[in-house]
């Protein structure tokens, strides 16, 4: 599957996925890879192959293009958090991802683009739409991820391009769900959904760099132009939540009728709306309760299952929480 002589640029090597992709790269001798990001890597081995650079800064990006001459490019660097309170908060995610592409079209090496988006590109529960350019987005979060798909096909890039939205990724390294549902579900505190019958899209982040990994290896004549929702087949939410459960606290989850649960979720908007930390607000509790699966079949059958079973997943993740202390 690899390609020998490759030349990878990597935004967002120091994020959640990035991580895991970086790692897997530097594991093929054959690839020299540079990470763009304005945060350092997680791992000592990777800082010799990462540059400080903020995607809003025009000319660190053309100089890091030019000096690089890619002829791999993923652009991951995003702002990723549901909170902002106006579009211009995510000025990374619209001018920065405008910078990034603009550089790409100097360099022509380039043979591959892949630039991500997201899930919430629709909100939850509204289905995949009628097209790929059918958009219902998720808060700003959302439609700034829209405007990032929107410049991407207005590039004119003349290499092969492709855009990838990625489903819930989970595992080792993901400290928002370590911080949050994981740390919640140790301390017994909380409560699922009971007779919850939720689909909803999940992807074990190893299994995410099997697929970014394959769509980057692909025949133009299949990813070109395309858009792959990245993720493990869909699953019934409580199937996710209590494999966690079984192997955090060795038992099922405890459940709580959906009355009590929305009386909890508006007793805790306030606290939510004040910047108070709180396990569950009304946004939370819908995203429970609501059906969300999205086309990742769709990518599963052109490139094949992720080598990792929900059950392995699961058990490296809980062994990193053990190793960092979270549980």
């Amino acid at each position: 599957m690899h390609l020998k002589q490759r030349r990878i640029l990597c935004t967002g090597g120091s994020g959640f996925i990035g991580t895991h992709l970086i790692e897997h790269f530097l594991s093929c001798s054959s690839n020299a890879v540079l990470n763009l990001d304005i945060e350092q890597p997680k791992y000592v081995s990777h800082k010799k192959h990462w540059k400080c650079v903020d995607i809003l800064d025009k000319e660190s990006i053309n100089s890091a293009f030019l000096d690089f001459q890619p002829t791999h490019l993923i652009h991951m660097a995003a702002k990723t958090v549901m909170e902002g309170k106006s579009i211009h908060d995510y000025a990374s995610n619209i001018a920065g991802t405008e910078n990034i592409l603009n550089s790409a079209k100097s360099i022509n090496s380039l043979r591959r683009v892949l630039v991500t988006s997201t899930q919430h590109v629709r909100r939850p529960g509204s289905g995949p739409g009628r097209n790929d350019e059918d958009f219902d987005p998720y808060e700003l979060y959302g439609l700034s991820k829209v405007m990032t798909e929107q410049l991407t096909r207005n590039a004119h890039l003349q290499c092969c391009w492709t855009i990838i939205r990625p489903t819930a990724i989970w595992g080792p390294g993901q400290w928002g769900l370590a911080n949050g549902f994981w740390r919640v579900l140790k301390k017994g505190l909380y409560l699922h959904p009971r007779g919850d019958t939720v689909i909803r899209s999940y992807g074990y982040v190893k299994n995410i760099v099997y697929q970014i990994t394959a769509i980057m290896d692909a025949s133009p004549d299949i990813v070109h132009k395309s858009i792959f929702y990245i993720g493990d087949p869909s699953i019934r939410q409580v199937e996710w939540v209590n494999a966690f459960a079984e192997a955090i606290t060795g038992k099922p989850v405890r459940t709580a009728p959906k009355w009590l649960l929305y009386s909890l979720a508006l007793a805790g908007e306030a606290a939510y709306r004040a910047g108070i930390p709180t396990p569950l607000y009304l946004s939370r509790y819908y995203n429970m309760v609501t059906t969300n699966p999205v086309p990742t079949d769709y990518t599963v059958n052109i490139f094949g299952h992720g080598p990792y079973s929900l059950i392995n997943g699961v058990q490296e993740t809980v062994s990193w929480l053990k190793k960092e202390g979270i549980i």
